[in-house]
């Protein structure tokens, strides 16, 4: 099945139809296509004995993805859309055509391993108090990913910011933000689960609505996971649902002395996300978000100004720049109260 639309924003869910499958996988991709065969052929080995969908929106590709679809996954229910919605609105288009009594959203770079599937309805059948949960996240090579996490707040972010989270990870003070200092093969109620696997009770998201459209990405799946914690429902981490994820968490973070344009894009889409974040749920905390980062940046950047190693002299200049970021993405979401138009 194939449908062309253009972009559209969904209001909540007013009720659910009867359920005609165990499981809706649902995939975004966006010029993913050879990871997402992979992904898929790894939704085929693990849906056996479970009556499941798949549902995949393309957020208009241009590496072939969807002809790859058409002709590889024919029985795949292919979305493409004539815009890159971002992730939570092309996750909202194919949530709306979901018949699933469970909502496995899983990203086209991560690979469902044995037993994932069948344990994740295992887990949410036996604990209806549950509204959405996750799994351990790891790399091709199995090492730990963040796959657990509580909510953000301007005391956590400043740790992640400093790097004295990373620097004392087994600090409940410290490594609260990603639960580092906890054993991560025991089950735990949390905050959030990332967005790259998640699996979500259908009448969950009758009651609470699909992603925010605001959120184009960043803290789309955190605002989520918010409001089905308000609702009364539980967030949950179970470890024994493996799932590969190759993307890890690198753009999230400035890792090199050169920032490419790119790199730049996807920094101030997690500025403007995080303003629009603190703004919805914590109304004022937007402001101090913004004065957090530009102090620290501007304090970085002035103690290697004063050097004259010419790596410390490019640092100075990438801090300089994501303060201008933040003055930016302030700008264009009026401090955290308008989503920019889409697509960012």
């Amino acid at each position: 099945m194939k449908v062309v639309f253009a972009e559209l924003t969904y209001p909540h869910m007013s009720s659910i139809t009867p359920y005609e499958y165990d499981v809706s996988i649902i995939i975004v991709s966006f010029n993913t296509k050879n990871v997402l065969r992979e992904c898929l052929e790894a939704v085929e080995r693990e849906s056996k004995g479970l009556k499941v969908e798949v549902l995949v929106v393309d957020n208009k590709s241009s590496d072939g993805s969807a002809e790859m679809l058409e002709s590889g996954f024919p029985h795949v229910r292919l979305f493409r859309s004539q815009v890159n919605l971002g992730f939570g609105a092309a996750n909202n288009v194919a949530l709306e055509a979901a018949r699933g009594r469970y909502l496995v959203l899983l990203n086209s770079d991560a690979f469902l391993q044995p037993d994932s599937l069948h344990l994740a309805v295992q887990h949410m059948n036996e604990h209806p108090e549950v509204g959405l949960a996750g799994g351990r996240l790891v790399g091709r090579d199995f090492s730990w990913q963040p796959s657990a996490r509580m909510f953000p707040s301007l005391r956590t972010d400043l740790f992640v910011m400093t790097g004295l989270a990373a620097k004392y990870p087994k600090s409940r003070i410290f490594g609260y933000f990603d639960r580092t200092w906890a054993d991560q093969n025991v089950p735990a109620e949390v905050d959030w689960v990332p967005g790259a696997f998640s699996i979500i009770r259908a009448e969950t998201l009758a009651r609470t609505g699909f992603f925010d459209p605001d959120f184009f990405l960043y803290s789309e799946e955190v605002d989520l996971c918010r409001r089905i914690k308000n609702a009364g429902y539980k967030i949950w981490y179970w470890p024994d649902i493996v799932v590969i994820h190759i993307g890890g968490e690198s753009s999230r973070q400035v890792k090199s002395l050169e920032m490419s344009s790119a790199g730049a894009q996807l920094v101030l889409w997690r500025m403007r996300s995080t303003l629009l974040y603190y703004r919805k749920h914590h109304g004022a905390s937007a402001w101090f978000t913004k004065l957090m980062e530009l102090i620290l940046y501007r304090l970085i950047a002035f103690r290697n100004q004063r050097s004259s190693e010419p790596r410390r002299q490019i640092r100075a200049k990438e801090y300089n720049k994501l303060a201008m970021l933040m003055k930016e993405a302030w700008q264009d979401t009026n401090g955290g109260r308008i989503s920019p138009p889409r697509p960012w």
